[in-house]
């Protein structure tokens, strides 16, 4: 057995969104023989691939394949490929990536969603933030049982930076940590704007993976601010299967093509209901708008999210449905769609930057 016929039996399993092989890619990090053991490193572009288990399976498959007939060991690591940009750099200096979340209009779930994608990349391994950029209706201390206001630490005898509350393993900022729970925001789009600029020049935020921006509905100015002034990796956006939410979803996709941000795909929320005493299901606001509408434009179309009792409970009692029901099929199903979003992410900087060189650490 060599180094040589294991790169060559790995060089055969692909990566299905990138389409290419796992060696070519760079994904395999390190291959050791000895007599009764092999040790392989697949490094995969997010934490959160949604083809992490199939591919560790057909790795091991392979190599056994090869009549080898000693213990295997494939370690499934990653290394979050980060969006190349110096103007974002500047801004936030370890941040990888940076999504938006938004919603043609309100009442769609756009912040349920965002905060159970952030709490579902989190859970996977993710090094994961978000700005809750809705400066009208800040929603994220309810929705994550936040009550503390943050502490600060100075940066010189006149300035300080703050520093963002952590809860779940997720990073957060919100204007309603600062103000008090009844005090209306009650500001001109430039002031919102700034307060939102604030968030990611004057808080501390570190390493992280992804930074979800949970936008406010529609298409102004703190989304016109947020794209001056870092460019986004891309957006996701939320809707509800009617055309009334689907017919402004296309204004939104319009927007985010005019500013020439990607659009990682569309998600559609309050899909269907299942009766928990019969079983039957009930698609009360119609079905399928989101997916023919990600169709019409081209983009990819992350997933289905029911209406769930529970989601509701979770995002009053500040428990995200990812965490008090991890098991459960809708928990599943926005899981899956957190990692359809971040083999998006990787497609899309992967896509963008040079072929990465090999490198076979062996």
């Amino acid at each position: 057995m060599t180094r040589d016929e294991i790169i060559a039996v790995l060089s055969k399993i692909k990566d299905p969104d990138l389409h290419r092989d796992i060696v070519s890619l760079g994904f395999v990090k390190k291959v050791d023989i000895t007599d009764h053991k092999i040790d392989v490193e697949i490094q995969l572009t997010t934490p959160a691939c949604p083809v992490r288990d199939d591919m560790k399976t057909q790795a091991v498959e392979a190599i056994k394949g090869l009549g080898f007939m000693g213990t295997i060991n494939v370690a499934m690591t990653s290394q979050v490929v980060g969006h190349a940009n110096q103007n974002r750099d500047q801004v936030l200096p370890g941040v990888r990536n940076t999504i938006a979340v938004a919603s043609g209009k309100g009442g769609v779930g756009k912040s349920t969603v965002a905060v159970n994608l952030a709490a579902a990349l989190a859970k996977d391994g993710a090094k994961v933030g978000i700005v809750d950029a809705d400066v009208y209706g800040p929603s994220l201390p309810l929705m994550l049982g936040v009550t503390e206001r943050p502490d600060t630490e100075p940066i010189d005898e006149k300035r300080f930076r703050i520093r963002p509350v952590e809860k779940f393993g997720i990073k957060l900022m919100s204007i309603g940590f600062l103000v008090d729970t009844e005090t209306p925001m009650i500001w001109r789009g430039p002031m919102a704007s700034g307060a939102v600029k604030q968030f990611l020049t004057d808080v501390t935020w570190g390493d992280l993976d992804y930074m979800i921006f949970d936008l406010p509905p529609g298409t102004g100015d703190v989304q016109l601010t947020l794209v001056q002034t870092i460019p986004l990796t891309g957006a996701v956006i939320v809707t509800t299967p009617q055309d009334v939410s689907l017919a402004d979803v296309r204004r939104g996709v319009r927007m985010f093509q005019k500013v020439n941000v990607p659009l990682f795909g569309i998600v559609e929320n309050m899909s269907y209901f299942v009766c928990s005493h019969c079983g039957q299901r009930e698609e009360i606001f119609s079905h399928g708008g989101g997916k023919t509408t990600a169709e019409k434009f081209g983009v990819p179309f992350l997933g289905e999210i029911p209406i769930y009792t529970p989601i509701r409970i979770g995002g009053d009692t500040g428990r995200p449905i990812v965490i008090s029901e991890p098991e459960s099929e809708q928990a599943q199903m926005i899981q899956s769609v957190a990692r359809r979003l971040a083999a998006q992410i990787s497609i899309t900087n992967m896509t963008a930057a040079d072929k990465p060189k090999i490198e076979i650490a062996i």
